[in-house]
């Protein structure tokens, strides 16, 4: 299974905005783009020209993988999915990302971040539907029940979890148990209950090109 592996603050700094990738870490000083707004390398600090419209296209794209932590020829294959489905397919591609297991964790606040959600997916700590469920691409569905196993229930991650998302609200399409740790999908996400900085449809320009 391919991720990317290498220093994530360096792709804030590319995107030039906080893309969240490090969790709890990027809601403080230690954040890397406070610290260094500029893009990393040699000539980072001037690099900031104007991008052509290829360009802003470009970088819509590379923003959307890294926020969801996929890589480039299954970004590609969620486009074409989207496309293929009935309605607008920005919104549709969108739906998708959101739709992803580890996502569906990270949103009911069972981790800090994408990759840890991802991480904690494939060390068979979820199930879906009462089912092992290790596999973080996995599309969640209307009625599907998430939850945290039992056996790592007592584990010191999700003891502490548990009391930290006594705080935590998810998004409107899903519904959290925070007593019993467990999540529904009660409907599919919109645009709306999307509050991420994309412009979905310039991706959708890039593909058409």
């Amino acid at each position: 299974m391919a991720k990317y592996t290498g220093p994530v603050c360096r792709l804030c700094r590319r995107e030039g905005m906080k893309l969240y990738l490090k969790g709890d870490r990027c809601y403080t000083e230690k954040c890397a783009i406070d610290r260094r707004s500029y893009a990393p390398g040699q000539h980072g600090q001037n690099s900031r020209k104007k991008l052509s419209e290829y360009g802003l296209q470009l970088r819509e794209k590379q923003k959307a993988r890294r926020i969801y932590g996929i890589l480039e020829r299954q970004f590609g294959n969620y486009f074409d999915k989207a496309e293929r489905q009935k309605g607008v397919t920005g919104e549709n591609l969108l739906q998708l990302l959101e739709r992803r297991l580890d996502n569906v964790v990270y949103r009911l606040g069972f981790a800090s971040s994408r990759a840890e959600a991802r991480q904690l997916v494939t060390h068979n700590h979820f199930t879906v539907n009462g089912r092992k469920a290790n596999i973080p691409s996995i599309l969640v569905k209307v009625g599907d029940i998430v939850q945290v196993k039992e056996k790592s229930l007592k584990s010191p991650k999700f003891v502490e979890l548990k009391e930290s998302i006594a705080h935590k609200t998810p998004p409107a399409w899903l519904d959290l148990d925070k007593e019993n740790m467990t999540g529904r999908v009660l409907a599919l996400p919109t645009k709306e209950h999307i509050d991420l900085p994309l412009e979905e449809h310039l991706i959708v320009e890039l593909y058409s090109r």
